[in-house]
């Protein structure tokens, strides 16, 4: 399965001329999931030459503008295009009354259905899921109730030995399936062959979280173990450690630690307040407690690979 990310926008709260506000685009095999959608986002989904028709699924963190305030022009624009396909929003509860109101005081009226997901989850749980993929969402610690979200494939089928599978004239074709699913076989003579000698281990599954604005919470750990790919906000710097605590926000130095304890294949920070002209800065204090630190581009595309293991 492709798994492809896009950075629509990683500013925070004020646009810059050249950056946009929090959205992101994951890919993975031939669902795209938008999220966050700041300003200006169906702007930046032009630029990138996606169609909106194959965008089904949005996640938003919380209800702050710079998160939000780009998805009542998105809704808008697909009723101009004659969307008809449904559209599955997830997000803080409030969202949905959030986007009704909007839609009732334009007398804006979808011709394509609305559904709404609302979280008020305090700890994480699977609240998206289909053959291939499963998201959760990360309980966030934010002025306004947040959560992150993890996007993860589903467990892969074991890969079959054919050379060992024919050493057993009883393993039939019709038994391939259980034995993809993990499942021993059994001889006649009641002998158990364990499924280890008669399969390989699966492909790695891929894995990418999405930590939006939040203060320093390694309680988030444990959710994120070992993903291949972690985005976590960057707001501030350490010498601002009181202000990044006052507004709920990360510095670069807390990002890497949350990145260093959870063992991820790499970090990417974002969220940087406008006052930094020179990003190089965060990357200078998150680099020494997490190597494998990189800045976002502005429509920057991010295949993600899978985590190698060390030994």
């Amino acid at each position: 399965m492709s798994f492809k990310l896009t950075i629509l926008g990683y500013n925070s709260a004020v646009p810059k001329r050249d950056v946009a506000p929090t959205a992101q685009l994951l890919e993975m095999g031939s669902r795209l999931f938008l999220i966050d959608c700041g300003e200006g986002t169906q702007v930046q989904l032009r630029k990138s030459k996606v169609r909106f028709s194959k965008i089904n699924h949005v996640f938003i963190s919380h209800l702050h503008g710079d998160h939000v305030f780009g998805l009542i022009g998105l809704i808008s624009t697909f009723q101009l295009l004659g969307r008809e396909t449904p559209l599955h929003i997830f997000g803080p509860k409030g969202i949905q009354d959030f986007i009704m109101n909007q839609l009732r005081h334009t007398e804006s009226h979808c011709l394509f259905e609305l559904y709404f997901t609302e979280l008020s989850h305090k700890t994480s749980e699977i609240i998206y899921e289909d053959d291939k993929v499963e998201v959760l969402n990360i309980p966030l610690d934010h002025r306004i109730y947040a959560n992150g979200y993890l996007f993860r494939e589903r467990p892969k089928l074991r890969k079959l030995n054919i050379e060992a599978i024919r050493k057993f004239s009883e393993i039939e074709i019709c038994d391939y399936e259980n034995l993809r699913r993990g499942k021993d076989f059994q001889l006649e003579n009641g002998q158990v062959i364990p499924n280890s000698e008669l399969t390989f281990e699966p492909p790695k599954t891929l894995s990418y979280a999405f930590c939006s604005d939040t203060r320093y919470k390694p309680d988030i750990v444990p959710i994120i173990k070992k993903v291949d790919l972690l985005y976590h906000e960057s707001t501030f710097l350490s010498n601002l450690q009181e202000m990044a605590d006052r507004t709920a926000h990360s510095t670069a130095r807390e990002a890497a630690m949350i990145a260093r304890d959870a063992e991820v294949g790499q970090l990417i920070l974002g969220h940087f307040s406008n006052r930094y002209e020179d990003l190089s800065v965060f990357l200078d204090e998150a680099k020494p407690v997490f190597e494998n630190t990189i800045l976002p581009e502005q429509l920057g595309v991010y295949e993600i690979q899978p985590k190698e293991e060390t030994v």
